[in-house]
């Protein structure tokens, strides 16, 4: 598999609330290589939804939603660091940014009260963002990165996109920080178009139930619990396209699923994802087989959703 474009949208400074430099990547992206799609979709952009992006596809029955934003820092009084949704926090973490004065690369630094700070060769401009320093790494079995929560996601989008003939690809903001324009996207798609079923393109974690190498992983539940017969609807779509995937059942975690859930629209939702470890830290890791088994999901069960 070909990661170069993924490598690019891992390197792209985008925490929650500063999506703007991605929307401009993705708006450019899709103006030149729409062309080669097998649909050229609709753009939805702009006045009405912020730093989201809205794809229309043909005839659309069923939407896809993959956040841009990432985890990060916000630059706070004197050196000190407040996050942006749930990085972890290491000592010598690597932080790139920019202010007016330039570019900013300094290192984290969290001391024994487990306040966070920078340390750098000068002062950074008060309310500045910071994110993880990219180092994108590939070798046979795994691709390793900060941010593949949730670029892998979009990655996963855009390569649905390149076939797509119905459905809507939405890019939606602040999934990291409390969730942001999923509802104004559900509001949109429902009301003008009728569409009432999601899938969420997002990474989910290794945990002692999911598995590197075990297929995608495939949520029955975290925090929000979608409807079981959507579910069991799915199941049977990648049972039928012989996808390798892994149940997810977890008692807490989010996404824009549940938003979705708790938005006053009744959308069916399903989070469907390749597990990673090392969370939300520089060295996100995802097993290449699982990537391709998310692809696989993502393009059949969009192609049966949308006939």
């Amino acid at each position: 598999m070909n990661f170069s474009l993924l490598k690019t949208l891992c390197s792209i400074h985008a925490p929650s609330g500063s999506e703007y430099k991605m929307t401009e990547f993705l708006l450019a992206y899709i103006k030149k290589e729409s062309k080669k799609w097998k649909v050229k979709p609709k753009v939805l952009a702009g006045d009405g939804f912020q730093d989201a992006i809205v794809l229309v596809f043909g005839k659309p029955k069923a939407a896809i939603f993959a956040h841009i934003d990432s985890i990060g820092y916000t630059v706070g009084y004197a050196n000190n660091l407040i996050k942006i949704g749930g990085p972890a926090s290491k000592s010598g973490f690597k932080l790139v940014g920019e202010d007016r004065k330039g570019p900013i690369e300094c290192r984290l630094h969290v001391d024994k009260d487990r306040n966070i700070s920078y340390l750098g060769k000068r002062e950074i401009e008060r309310g500045t963002t910071l994110t993880f320093k990219p180092d994108f790494r590939e070798d046979e079995d795994y691709i390793q990165s900060c941010y593949l929560d949730n670029r892998l996601g979009m990655w996963v989008a855009l390569k649905t996109a390149e076939t797509l003939e119905n459905g809507i690809i939405a890019f939606s903001t602040y999934e990291e920080h409390g969730g942001g324009t999923a509802q104004v996207i559900a509001k949109y798609i429902y009301e003008k178009l009728k569409v009432h079923q999601a899938l969420i393109c997002d990474i989910t974690w290794v945990t002692s139930g999911v598995q590197h190498g075990n297929g995608v992983a495939f949520s029955m539940r975290d925090s929000g619990v979608p409807r079981r017969t959507y579910l069991n609807k799915l199941k049977s779509i990648l049972d039928k396209g012989k996808v390798i995937y892994q149940i997810e059942v977890e008692s807490a975690g989010g996404s824009d699923g549940n938003v979705l859930q708790n938005s006053p629209y009744p959308f069916d939702w399903c989070f469907i994802g390749a597990p990673e470890d090392s969370v939300h830290t520089p060295n996100e890791k995802v097993a290449i087989v699982d990537i391709q088994h998310m692809l696989k999901a993502y393009k059949i069960l969009m192609k049966e959703l949308n006939k």
